[in-house]
């Protein structure tokens, strides 16, 4: 066997060849905006290629994030140290507006970006270091809260600073749920706010804090005195990590997490002891708020998810394309190709479904959204998030058996890929949890009967096609199913949610497959053929082989 260079197969820019991406913009962005995207996109697209990769390497292997909780003479400051390139990294990455753009101008265009373009850079950033997304994911996740819910005054005091762009102190944000006793039961959770007459202060403990240290405010839901037992007791706070002279603010970090993975976010666990906070928002809502930036931060599970997955795929299409065995180049092989053809169908399919996802997501948030909307955003975010992280973490293993014994050692990215890629089935709800918003929105909402109602309808706008055909039999199997389904008994229902909420998926990736094979034809035509046939196991045993004959144009 013979392998030639590495050189001759690095990737310099994860953008310019990112051709379902790059339809995406077309498709969602008015011809200015999508002019300056692209422009954005290629120069972010080289350095998260590039620089920003290489330093991923350094903080996984030798550079990550350590505790220092004291000084020099002995006083609390739970400071956390990250090497300089992971500084860099932060700035880089947050002065290309990436979280800032979506709540201020950006300046080349007067006027607010979207999250279709936040999502495009967070999609780019995470092929190198969906670690580092996961700061990113929370203070886009505070400034949603800060924009949306805050008084005049702590606005004014945090979101710009939360919203920096190399024009103000940066301030990363955090979002503080996770209690030892609570976990997924957030109701359980005990941590106090007291009121000492002039502002309230929060005493407790919150076991699982990601970007403590590093976060300028964190989000935090506590609970008032006298307030009610449950979910529905929990107020928001705004928490300065620092006091305005700087000291740190009456809290502390006991131990940082030794992760699996993501190993850029320092997560922590972290002892309120008087720590100053500010009410943010309805003081009886805030469970409600926080979920709702925790819908944000599932979509961001999404697009770290389908970040890795394309990471893997181009790391094994290179290897693949210049390893040799028994004198061919191992795509010559039909067991490569159809393994790679599928990969790719599959990752065109979940980037495609994913950004369909966040366009009604912009339109939810920004205020157009009808009732209809705002339910199959839920939807929507609930079966993709649980579909997007199980394939990471299916298609990071498969990155590695493609390069064999290679894959398996740390002098490539496959390893780091698969560890950073399991933590996304964990992080912003287990598939379980998943499923009980599934639960929870048919029950409420009769939500399966309306995503048959939207998939029905855009299916009827298309041309017919044997590929409608497949997918139209799909749906009206489905439909049986969800009727089925929604009649159950609640611990059935609880048994059978993940299996729909995979079902539910699949068909709606169906249906963009296929709206995508009707709008654009060629190689997209052919990806939704493999897709199709791959996800509802249509081929036959001596079949012709599809991802053989269409190897060359979709590869």
């Amino acid at each position: 066997m013979k392998v030639l260079q590495q050189e001759e197969t690095r990737t310099s820019n994860f953008f310019t060849e990112n051709d379902t991406l790059q339809k995406v913009l077309e498709l969602m962005l008015d011809e200015e905006f999508h002019d300056y995207a692209m422009r954005e996109l290629t120069d972010f697209g080289e350095l998260c290629a590039g620089e920003i990769d290489e330093r991923a390497k350094h903080t996984d292997k030798t550079g990550e994030p350590r505790l220092q909780r004291y000084n020099a003479y002995g006083e609390e400051v739970s400071e956390i140290w990250v090497n300089d390139g992971y500084k860099r990294t932060i700035e880089e990455t947050y002065n290309t507006g990436i979280v800032g753009y979506v709540h201020k101008e950006i300046p080349q265009l007067g006027r607010k970006g979207n999250y279709v373009y936040s999502f495009a850079q967070g999609y780019l950033l995470s092929h190198a270091e969906p670690g580092f997304y996961c700061p990113v994911t929370l203070s886009m996740a505070t400034a949603y809260l800060l924009d949306h819910y805050a008084s005049d005054e702590v606005r004014e005091r945090f979101l710009l600073h939360v919203c920096a762009t190399g024009d103000t102190k940066l301030y990363e944000g955090a979002t503080f749920l996770t209690e030892r006793q609570g976990g997924s039961d957030v109701g359980a959770n005990v941590v106090k706010a007291v009121h000492d007459g002039k502002q309230f202060r929060l005493y407790g403990e919150k076991y699982f804090a990601s970007n403590a240290g590093m976060c300028g405010v964190a989000m935090v839901l506590a609970r008032m005195e006298d307030a009610p037992k449950g979910s529905k007791g929990l107020t928001l706070f705004a928490v300065p990590w620092h006091q305005e002279d700087g000291t740190i603010n009456h809290l502390r970090i006991r131990r940082l997490k030794d992760k699996l993975g993501v190993k850029a976010v320092p997560s922590g666990e972290v002892e309120f002891d008087g720590a100053f906070a500010y009410v943010v928002g309805d003081p009886n809502k805030g469970i409600y708020y926080m979920l709702e930036a925790l819908n944000l931060s599932r979509i961001c599970n999404a697009v770290a998810s389908i970040g890795i997955m394309r990471r893997g795929y181009l790391e094994a299409k290179h290897y693949v394309t210049n390893r040799y065995a028994f004198g061919l180049p191992l795509t010559q092989y039909p067991m490569i190709q159809d393994t790679l053809g599928k990969f790719a169908a599959k990752l065109h399919v979940e980037v495609a479904t994913v950004f369909d996802v966040i366009q009604l997501y912009d339109k939810v948030t920004s205020g157009q959204g009808n009732k209809q909307d705002i339910i199959m955003n839920r939807l929507n975010i609930a079966i993709m998030k649980k579909e997007a992280a199980e394939q990471a973490l299916h298609y990071a293993s498969e990155a590695i058996e493609l390069h064999g014994g290679n894959g398996y050692i740390e002098d490539f990215v496959t390893p780091r890929l698969l560890r950073d890629a399991q933590v996304l089935t964990v992080w912003e709800g287990t598939a379980n949890i998943l499923a009980l918003e599934l639960i929870r929105l048919v029950e409420k909402f009769q939500a399966h009967e309306l995503f048959v109602q939207v998939m029905q309808e855009r299916l009827a706008s298309l041309s017919a096609s044997p590929l409608l055909q497949i997918v139209s039999e799909q749906l009206e199997k489905l439909e049986e199913n969800l009727q089925i389904f929604s009649h159950l008994d609640e611990a059935t229902k609880t048994f059978d949610a993940k299996r729909i909420a995979e079902n539910m998926a699949h068909v709606y990736e169906s249906v963009v497959a296929v709206e995508w094979a009707d709008r654009f034809g060629g190689k997209y035509e052919k990806l939704a053929d493999i897709y199709l046939e791959d996800t509802w196991a249509l081929r036959k045993i001596g079949a012709p082989m599809k991802t053989v004959q269409y190897f060359a144009e979709i590869i």
